[in-house]
């Protein structure tokens, strides 16, 4: 069984520095890059304290600070990647910026190491013939945030060996989450799921049936989701959901095509949470 020591994390944001938070308290040495170092800062800073409230809760089974020693952060990619037996890329949804980081990532990687994507939709099989070890390629799709999250959706490849798979299945469990796997199609399992449950809530809403909040009301109760459909989609933010929808109206059809209130809501900049509005109004 190959063992992961040391695990590279590219990509500080919402999803990198959450994955490297799960990495470091289960034992493993963590390199977290990022090409900005306030991000860096402010990635350990968001760490420290997810650490610190569960260790007030006594969910930790060391000290917070024993636990951030292991995470380096570094704007060096080489430097991030020299050791990697793993490295997660959870940088932006664009596949020629993915495909260029696996680039350079598979040059000055050990031969051992195993290159996985964060992606949510994008294609794996791409990825890893961006590199000259595709059989060690993969998707690795964490749910937000990742220290609560229990899944991890594991995405096989063409290229991709039984060997690889097997080994980061393997890792997920050791890190406490549950992997499920799927082949390498538009969307995986959990986002075109997601995306269709969405387009479909959008047209309740566009045709006048109910109101956005008795529509994410009826959701949360009465299907037993934490948050209502119109609520995620501002959080996740619209336009980011109107790309996912383009991109498998392309691969399955008009089955995912948005609603004309999804895009004017986008066109108008209303994006959600992070723009101040969205289906709801919100403070900046």
């Amino acid at each position: 069984m190959a063992k992961f020591d040391t695990i590279t994390v590219l990509g500080a944001g919402t999803m990198g520095h959450g994955i490297a938070q799960v990495a470091a308290a289960k034992g493993r040495n963590v390199f977290l890059y990022d090409i900005d170092t306030g991000i860096l800062d402010r990635a350990m800073e968001r760490i420290t304290g997810s650490l610190e409230k569960l260790a007030s809760k006594g969910k930790l089974e060391e000290p917070v600070d024993s636990i951030t020693g292991r995470i380096s952060t570094t704007t060096d990619i080489e430097h991030a990647c020299q050791a990697a037996d793993l490295v997660v890329e959870a940088v932006p949804e664009l596949m020629e910026l993915k495909k260029e980081i696996f680039a350079q990532v598979d040059a000055c990687s050990p031969p051992h190491a195993i290159l996985a994507s964060n992606t949510s939709q994008l294609s794996v099989t791409a990825l890893a013939a961006a590199t000259k070890r595709p059989d060690r390629v993969l998707g690795m799709h964490w749910f937000n945030p990742p220290p609560l999250m229990k899944l991890i959706e594991i995405v096989r490849a063409v290229q991709t060996s039984d060997e690889t798979l097997q080994a980061i299945v393997g890792l997920s469990r050791e890190l406490g989450k549950t992997p499920v796997v799927c082949r390498d199609a538009q969307g995986f399992i959990t986002t075109r799921a997601l995306t269709a449950f969405l387009v479909e809530c959008y047209r309740i809403y566009e045709e006048g049936v109910a109101s956005a909040e008795d529509i994410d009301e009826a959701i949360r109760l009465g299907l037993n989701h934490p948050m209502g459909p119109l609520q995620l989609s501002d959080f996740v933010g619209l336009d980011v959901i109107a790309h996912i929808c383009d991109a498998l109206v392309d691969a399955y059809g008009d089955r995912f095509r948005p609603p004309q209130t999804l895009v004017n809501l986008v066109r108008a900049g209303r994006h959600g949470v992070k723009a101040g509005a969205g289906f709801y109004g919100y403070e900046k």
